[in-house]
């Protein structure tokens, strides 16, 4: 089986959309406050990304321009990275995507209604539970992170039964020779 670079890149690719989606909407809210579109189109994108968004803007400072700067680089790099010849890079990005992804999911969801609540004991003692929302949207989110993440496996598997086989060929090539 070849790799599909833009089938590596799409999982990661979906992420910086979502990303980028929820900044351009913050902008446009900011621009148009009375605009029921743009509220709903923010209250929808809001719990995959605002948590993000709000750490980075502790840290960085809040500028659209720097956000996007961001999400330019890690597309390259995750461009990059699906267009390497190490099997390692992409496997690393799709990775990376997927966890991004779950953690984005599992941060976002403290404010809405829980469908799985799981209790825990910190060892301090301290009992708490976390809450993920498990909604049509994150579902779809999770279920396409999880398909990208069976195709990363399967190319990276396959070259490397490649290069077994390929390895195999010349140590039966050198055996031969002597």
């Amino acid at each position: 089986m070849k790799r599909k670079p833009i089938l590596l890149f799409a999982f990661p690719a979906l992420m910086l959309l979502i990303l980028a989606a929820e900044r351009a909407a913050t902008f446009l809210l900011g621009a148009y406050p009375a605009s029921p579109t743009m509220w709903r189109v923010w209250l929808e994108l809001r719990p995959l990304a605002t948590m993000f968004w709000q750490q980075v803007d502790l840290y960085l400072g809040a500028s659209i321009a720097l956000d996007a700067a961001i999400l330019a680089a890690a597309a390259i790099a995750c461009w990059m990275a699906c267009q390497a010849k190490a099997s390692a890079a992409f496997f690393l990005a799709n990775h990376i995507a997927i966890l991004f992804a779950g953690l984005m999911i599992a941060a976002g969801s403290h404010s809405e209604t829980a469908s799985t609540i799981a209790a825990f004991t910190a060892p301090s003692g301290i009992p708490f539970s976390l809450a993920i929302d498990f909604t049509m949207k994150n579902s779809l989110v999770l279920i396409l992170g999880t398909a990208a993440c069976a195709y990363c496996h399967v190319a990276f598997l396959s070259e490397a039964r490649q290069r077994a086989e390929t390895r195999a060929i010349r140590i039966l090539a050198l055996q031969r020779d002597f």
